[in-house]
């Protein structure tokens, strides 16, 4: 590394900090005794994340809250970011691995008094499982997994197919659609339980926690949407007593984070802050305030990710990529431009972490990237187009942009390598990060960050295989990927809506005659993906064809009988549409991107055209999210990830980590690990 290079980064340091002014102001008088009350005021999430409602089954601010501190489920986290019981007093899992029977405690209550029983689970999924609740997002726990639960949300079949029975007051089955562990997602808000009487009592309930019923550690007092969040102890609480519940708090005030959190503390008016620039930690670094500065984990790694364009280009051979990634040095740019906030890293792992110790990454050594890049016929650069590096707008993501910047700097000046540094907006971020081939992209890197939702095996890749997951991203020759460009780029596939019909005209699929095309398809693609799954290994099969799940034909079957009972125009053109996505490619969201990978076009041909090595990836991701255990998951989390970081399509930077200030005698703060951040698992305050 050159001296001017760490130069150029520190003076990108100096212009983030002067951005900020952060350091520069705060002068206010640092607390000098520890907190005398037995409340902790402590920051939430900042706007636009703050908390404006209760409900669980959102994606939301309060789903810090809501998982642990004022809902317990059958698996919660402990302050080792661990899956615990908590209602749970047991399991069993069935041979097949797909049904999981647990036994619930007998003594855990409802703050009005009543016992938690296993209806109260099955009403709170259900409730979020209603085909009348479109804002629904079955994503956020268990709903992936549970058996018929997308379908039965479509209206494709009726409740009693759902994976889930209440086998008595204190036990509950949930059967899933393939194996899978399940503990984590039980410890997340979505797979919180709910009293029903609380409920039905106030419909204003989330919006205003008047009435709130709570079987946690802490029950709501008051509620301000978008304000304050005033949490008590729940007196009737009784905890699993295996595990510490809480801390001795009596009351915990959520207040919503700003722009000046250490300014906020220094002014006594919380007692819990997280550290949100590096400018912060190097005024509390010096201003004798150390002691009261914590670190802890965040399961998220900043990354460069090839964006696979669909234009050819000089970077779609390997050695020019693994030069690249061996020439960048992480330490200049983890120390000049995060001021120290983050851990070096070549792999998806933070220390500790299931895989760390599997994976291998590409070491830094810039003689050799050198060596690769005049093997691949470009000797110091020359001749290479510039490469492009697409990074988050800072207003938005104040972090990426140096991050490229930086990068931009060292392979200008170690390998000669030109770049172009091109901002996006959150959502066009999104889609080329997790959304697959996008129009007009250039060859070159995305500056993306992954991190883990949850603790289970689906989660042990660290989101280093998403790559893998979205069809085109790599991995996939030129020709493939310019293929499968249109089904990421409109809602409908043009060409499937020339073959087929057009599921966006209301007028579409209300004859039977509009169903011809679609019942040919059919035909034809189940009799392919029937034969192509038969002479996979035995293990795959099993994957691709549960035991116990519909077959193609069943699926399809349900459709038409939805289709010939329809009473009304709108139905009938309702079951024709379900039917066309169950053939053709159809973009899953517009800001995101996404495709329905399970349309049987898409699986034909993904597994007529794919290469033997992105098979490979599939199947171990499949193995992966599909094993019982992080433990078992993990091999396979690694052969995944040691493969696609070798050919230079994954290039780890660092692991982030998170530093917040705690006011003497107040101890339990517990920052988020996962991929919402801010502080959770607040029942663990204390104060002394």
């Amino acid at each position: 590394m050159k001296f001017s290079i760490k130069k150029k980064l520190a003076m990108m340091t100096l212009s983030t900090t002067a951005i900020t002014g952060v350091g520069a102001t705060l002068n206010a008088p640092v607390a000098s005794a520890a907190a005398s009350t037995d409340t902790v005021t402590i920051t939430g999430p900042a706007a636009p994340q703050t908390i404006s409602s209760l409900d669980p089954s959102q994606w939301a601010g309060q789903i810090l809250v809501d998982q642990g501190t004022i809902l317990e489920g059958l698996y919660g986290y402990n302050q080792k970011n661990q899956v615990v019981p908590k209602i749970a007093a047991s399991y069993s899992v069935s041979k097949d691995g797909l049904t999981w029977t647990i036994m619930l405690r007998k003594n855990a209550k409802w703050s009005n008094g009543d016992p938690v029983t296993a209806h109260d689970f099955y009403y709170a999924w259900m409730r979020q499982l209603n085909p009348a609740d479109s804002a629904a997002q079955l994503w956020l726990g268990i709903f992936n997994y549970v058996k018929n639960s997308y379908a039965y949300h479509s209206g494709a079949v009726p409740a009693s197919a759902v994976g889930l029975k209440v086998v008595n007051d204190y036990e509950i089955q949930i059967t899933t659609s393939t194996p899978h562990d399940i503990l984590g997602e039980l410890a997340t808000a979505a797979s919180m339980p709910l009293d029903e009487k609380a409920v039905n009592a106030n419909p204003q309930l989330f919006s205003n926690g008047k009435g709130w019923v709570s079987d946690a550690p802490y029950t709501v007092q008051s509620f301000t949407p978008g304000g304050t969040l005033v949490l008590v102890k729940n007196t009737k609480y009784i905890g699993n007593p295996n595990e510490v519940n809480s801390g001795n708090a009596q009351q915990i005030d959520v207040v919503p984070a700003t722009t000046v959190p250490v300014e906020d503390f220094m002014a006594n008016k919380v007692d819990v802050a997280q550290v949100s620039s590096s400018s912060d930690l190097s005024y509390i670094k010096t201003h004798n305030l150390s002691s009261e500065l914590h670190s802890a984990p965040d399961y998220s790694i900043e990354y460069l990710e090839w964006d696979n364009s669909a234009i050819a280009s000089p970077y779609d051979n390997a050695k020019i990529r693994e030069a690249i990634a061996e020439a960048i040095q992480r330490a200049p740019i983890v120390q000049s431009v995060l001021s120290g906030m983050a851990g070096v890293t070549t792999t998806f792992s933070t220390p500790g972490w299931p895989t760390q110790r599997l994976l291998k990454g590409l070491p830094e050594n810039l003689t050799n990237a050198k060596k690769l890049l005049a093997q691949a016929g470009y000797p110091d650069g020359k001749g290479l187009p510039p490469i492009y590096l697409y990074a988050e707008v800072p207003a938005s993501n104040p972090q990426e942009v140096p991050v490229a910047e930086a990068v931009s700097e060292e392979l200008k000046q170690d390998l000669g390598i030109q770049s172009k540094i091109v901002q996006l907006n959150a959502t066009d971020d999104s889609w080329v990060t997790y959304g697959g081939p996008k129009k007009g992209i250039q060859p070159g890197f995305n500056v993306g960050a992954s991190a883990t939702n949850w603790n289970e095996p689906a989660t042990i890749d660290m989101g280093g295989t998403q790559g893998t997951i979205f069809v085109g991203n790599f991995g996939w020759t030129q020709k493939q990927t310019a293929q499968v460009l249109a089904w990421y780029n409109n809602p409908y596939d043009p060409a499937s809506v020339k073959k087929y019909g057009n599921p966006a005209n209301p007028q579409e699929g209300v004859k039977w005659s509009d169903w011809s095309r679609l019942i040919k398809e059919e035909k034809v693609d189940a009799a392919y993906i029937t034969k192509w799954t038969k002479e996979q290994p035995a293990k795959w099969q099993a994957i691709l064809q549960p035991p116990g799940t519909p077959t193609i034909q069943q699926n399809w079957n349900s459709m038409i009988q939805a289709w010939k009972t329809a009473k009304t125009p709108a139905a009938k053109h309702a079951a024709y549409v379900l039917a066309w996505e169950f053939i053709a490619p159809e973009t899953v969201t517009a800001s995101t991107g996404g495709i329905n990978n399970s349309a049987l076009d898409y699986q034909v041909y993904e597994d007529k055209y794919e290469s033997a090595t992105y098979k490979n990836w599939r199947m171990w991701y499949a193995y992966m999210t599909n094993s019982l255990s992080n433990a078992e998951a993990a091999p396979y989390a690694a052969d995944i990830l040691n493969q696609t970081t070798a050919l230079g399509y994954t290039i780890p930077l660092y692991y982030n980590e998170t530093y917040y200030v705690e006011r003497k005698g107040v101890t339990g703060a517990q920052p988020n690990p996962w991929a919402w951040g801010n502080f959770y698992q607040m029942q663990y305050l204390s104060v002394k």
